[in-house]
């Protein structure tokens, strides 16, 4: 795991009602466990915390260890400055005990002068894994400090030495990191405790997955994704329509090319449209929509497409050409086959029904049952499969995520094609396939759930696209 599946684990855990609050609780009493585990208990324990979440921690692990250990707290920095509600509440709960000693050191000249010999154990709660570069003073003083008793004491640290990993850290004997190692953390010990994480989160897509998946950079037209969607036939126009609207919240640009026959009905500022001869696409449109894919980051191939034999050959012949991140779906997916994808990254949309013609299965039985069928096929493919359904299921191959958004009101037509328009965009946005398609997911079904609080389920697909903005600000806020 990463360091980064930290903080998507803390907001999943949050979505599923797990509280930050509970998580520090039990990372603390970790800490203190491990502690009294390794060196008895009778002790005298100097914790020094930090204003963030690391001193969080280090605030409840000096209260539990209080029970029968002597402690004493060293707050480096203003109390004032204690960053989050979990963090300050166990701070005021420190305030009230009369057997733990506390001392605020708001800056180095109060840490200097610190004599630390009479300690048996000094636990480092200073910073977390979310700090860059060296540390700035009080810290860096505090570290100095730490590492002047290093051999003569027992440093224990939390999550990891602070200061890590720049060359100004904390020499621990070891860190209580939690729930798993991560793999950034090497060069020092390690003791790993579980701090209530239910075991959904190794698969459940949340609003973590979406928050780091809408991360933009750019600040000109043009930087934070441009999607090209390909779709449209002499039968359909709304499915090409439906996904490049949903895009256009997304993203900076969504060129919608379809032929022009369908494209007469189609009028939104908002999207860049591209016309060509026919009713259907075929091979004599291949050269021009492969320069248009040029311009772009990601394609979305197949709303509305038709199954014409010409425009089934057309789709083969532009994703062997293309060599943009796809996502491949609704008519698009009846034309492809396991040779056009080889080499390919991308990333197919089937229903039920459309996953048993591609493969030949139909994916069944419990939730890990129908997971280890999408995994498998996903390894032969090569890609990332989206298996739409009542719990949409996500896989690259290697590992799986299920999202459990969305209600039965998105059974109406055209749902999909804006989950295929979310999807694309966040591909555009520079995500890789597995993170673009389990954050689609969420955020199509989030939007259809808000659809639904206002009107109940009785709802459009175009109303879903439309709650598109509304839902990426709740993730944001969360």
């Amino acid at each position: 795991m990463r360091i980064e599946d930290v903080y998507i684990w803390d907001i999943n855990a949050r979505w599923l009602g797990v509280t930050p609050y509970q998580l520090m609780e039990n990372a603390g009493a970790g800490v203190a466990r491990t502690i009294e585990e390794r060196f008895g208990k009778n002790l005298r324990i100097a914790v020094f915390s930090g204003t963030g979440n690391n001193g969080g921690d280090g605030f409840v692990a000096a209260r539990h260890l209080s029970f029968e250990n002597e402690v004493t707290v060293f707050l480096v920095g203003d109390e004032l400055k204690i960053k989050s509600e979990e963090a300050r509440h166990n701070w005021k709960i420190l305030k009230k005990l009369d057997f733990v000693e506390i001392k605020v050191l708001r800056d180095s000249s109060y840490i200097k002068a610190l004599d630390l010999s009479d300690f048996d154990v000094i636990v480092d709660a200073l910073l977390g894994a979310g700090t860059r570069g060296e540390p700035r003073e009080p810290i860096r003083s505090a570290i100095e400090k730490i590492n002047e008793y290093s051999g003569k004491v027992k440093v224990v640290s939390v999550d990891l030495p602070s200061g890590y990993p720049s060359k100004v850290r904390v020499k621990s004997d070891f860190a209580v990191t939690f729930q798993w190692d991560k793999e950034e953390f090497e060069g020092f010990e390690r003791v790993v405790v579980k701090i209530g994480y239910p075991k959904e989160l190794y698969h459940l897509v949340g609003p973590g997955d979406a928050k780091f998946a809408l991360r933009k950079g750019g600040e000109h037209k043009g930087q934070n994704g441009k999607l090209l969607v390909i779709g449209g036939s002499g039968e359909y126009f709304g499915a090409p329509y439906l996904a490049a609207k949903a895009a256009s919240y997304l993203v900076d640009l969504v060129y919608l090319a379809m032929p022009e026959y369908p494209a007469r009905r189609i009028s939104d500022p908002d999207l860049i449209l591209r016309a060509f001869p026919g009713e259907n696409f075929s091979k004599e449109h291949l050269d021009s929509l492969l320069n248009l894919a040029q311009r772009v980051d990601a394609v979305v191939i197949g709303p509305g497409l038709g199954l014409s034999d010409e425009t089934k050959e057309f789709v083969r012949e532009f994703i062997r050409s293309c060599e943009k991140p796809l996502v491949i779906d609704a008519d698009g997916l009846k034309a492809v086959n396991p040779g056009v994808l080889d080499g390919k990254r991308f990333i197919l949309t089937p229903h039920a029904g459309e996953f048993k013609l591609l493969f030949g299965v139909k994916p069944e039985g419990s939730l890990v049952e129908r997971a280890e069928v999408v995994r498998k096929k996903a390894e032969e493919a090569g890609g990332v499969i989206l298996l739409k359904g009542p719990y949409d299921i996500i896989s690259d191959g290697k590992t799986w995520k299920y999202s459990r958004t969305g209600n039965r009101g998105m059974t109406t037509g055209g749902t999909g094609d804006v989950l295929a328009g979310i999807v694309g965009s966040l591909l555009a946005l520079g995500n890789e396939p597995l993170r673009a398609a389990s954050a689609g997911a969420f955020l199509n079904g989030l939007a259809g759930d808000m659809v639904k609080e206002e009107l109940g389920e009785n709802f459009t697909a175009l109303e879903v696209a439309r709650k598109v903005p509304h839902a990426v600000k709740r993730v944001l806020e969360f």
